[in-house]
């Protein structure tokens, strides 16, 4: 009351009119014009913030439910790392200012760079691209510049059936071919049919480990060293670093150059097609073929590096996105690195211990140890005509966001499930139930299965249709 008092006292009795010295003389046809008032519904604001808030209610997200999507690590996102990505002093930067007023940005930069390469045990970072995918590309990118410098025409790159989704589509796109690898009975590499494959034809392997069965490649050493006697590189795919991150680095294994996805392992957000960010690491032989935009530090001031002559140019426009990359720093430093540890190692023991619940009724291909994620089949499991595909469904009824289905490919009737290391034994035994229960279900009413969901906004779409011809508005 004292402030409006003080406005009120200090308000000028008579408001001076200013005129505007734009000509403002605009002439509309008549046809543009309104000849009724707008139809504006009033509603208060309590019926808005109520009509919104159970709007969001109606999507599945990691805030209200459950997110075991293999192979996607869906973590938990600390509320602290979205307070301080929305400090004016980060949300408000813009990257042409220049660059002594951007220098608590680019320190951020500069300290995620050092962060990354400690975790992994690279030379350096890019953080320029954009999500997992992109940053597959931009690796296989360096990996053909490299080449190319040397003077060798390397064409194939090796991809094991067990790696990434994304593996194969990159390298196509960076301009390989696929050379794709069977992987053995324990779901792991082979050496020996590696061997089969490796010529001065290939150059890289890609490799993600664990692999998205949810095994660790332990051939890794010996792999390592026929890739390298062979000339060629290997790549590594960050997406699974979540279940080794602080007990191995990947450069210390053998990998050259990889891709971690900050979106996965280190909790900002994703899904929905973003936002994402998949800085790419490589060994110290391969940093001038980085891309621009690389931060670095001089005399206590930090600068973009773009003094680079044989750069594979820029993957994406200035810096990459930089919310994400704050948020990931904040993960980083909150935790420190024995907890970054003990971070995977909950993640592997909750992975375990979901897969020891229930491997007696369903199959699980690769063995009754996991890392961090497991892939099981629902083959012979399941009642009369039930699929994955239907209890991935009635997941959705029970409130569980359904895990990822029919991936790896290597798996029929395929069901991947990660719990991440931030869900509580008592959330997990929750889920085992139900999942028991929907086993159960499918044998003594299969239909209850085939009509599900019903406990959602909208039924069973046509899965096909919906991707391909999706209706996106109401």
């Amino acid at each position: 009351m004292k402030i409006l008092n003080e406005i009120k006292s200090n308000r000028p009795e008579e408001t001076k009119i200013i005129n505007c010295d734009v000509d403002l003389d605009v002439s509309l046809d008549d046809k543009f014009l309104r000849k009724t008032a707008i139809n504006i519904p009033d509603i208060s604001e309590s019926d808005v913030v109520r009509h919104y808030t159970n709007l969001s209610r109606q999507n599945y997200a990691l805030s209200t439910t459950f997110y075991p999507l293999g192979s996607c690590t869906m973590k938990y996102n600390p509320t602290v790392n979205e307070k301080i990505a929305k400090f004016d002093e980060f949300s408000s930067v813009h990257p042409y200012q220049p660059q002594h007023t951007l220098q608590g940005s680019f320190e951020i930069m500069y300290e995620l760079q050092n962060s990354l390469c400690e975790i992994s045990g690279m030379d350096y970072f890019t953080l320029q691209p954009a999500a997992g995918a992109h940053g597959e590309y931009t690796g296989l990118l360096i990996i053909a510049k490299y080449f190319k410098s040397k003077g060798e025409k390397r064409t194939k790159i090796i991809v094991p059936d067990s790696a990434h989704g994304t593996n194969p589509a990159s390298a196509a796109l960076a301009g390989f071919e696929i050379i794709s690898l069977k992987s053995d009975e324990n779901g792991i590499v082979s050496p020996e049919k590696l061997k089969e494959v490796l010529n001065s034809d290939v150059a890289a392997m890609m490799m993600t480990n664990p692999n998205t069965l949810g095994v660790f490649e332990k051939n890794i050493a010996e792999i390592s060293k026929l890739i390298h006697d062979n000339g060629s590189l290997l790549y590594y795919d960050g997406a699974n670093l979540n279940a080794v991150m602080g007990i191995i680095r990947p450069a210390d294994i053998g990998f050259d150059v990889m891709h971690i996805n900050l979106h996965k392992t280190f909790s900002t957000p994703h899904g929905g097609g973003g936002p994402g960010s998949g800085p790419v690491g490589v060994k110290a032989f391969l940093k001038d073929f980085l891309p621009r935009f690389t931060i670095i530090k001089k005399d206590n001031m930090f600068f973009l590096d773009n003094d680079k002559p044989d750069t594979i140019g820029s993957m994406k426009s200035f810096f990459g996105n930089f919310p994400v990359i704050l948020k990931a720093l904040c993960y980083i430093k909150s935790l420190g690195g024995q907890k970054l540890k003990e971070a995977s190692e909950q993640a592997v023991v909750n992975a375990n211990y979901v897969m020891a619940k229930i491997k007696d009724k369903v199959s699980v291909p690769a063995g009754d140890r996991c890392m961090h994620e497991f892939a099981l089949s629902t083959k012979g499991h399941l009642g009369e005509g039930v699929k994955t595909l239907d209890v991935a469904k009635r997941l959705l009824d029970y409130g569980y966001y359904a895990p990822t289905i029919y991936f790896p490919l290597i798996v029929e009737e395929a069901m991947m499930i990660e719990p991440t290391e931030t869900e509580s034994k008592q959330l997990l035994d929750e889920f085992i139930d139900v999942f028991l229960k929907i086993l159960e279900e499918s044998k003594q009413n299969p239909d209850l299965l085939h009509n599900a969901p019903v406990n959602t906004p909208v039924s069973r779409l046509n899965e096909v249709q919906a991707a391909r011809k999706p209706i996106l508005h109401w």
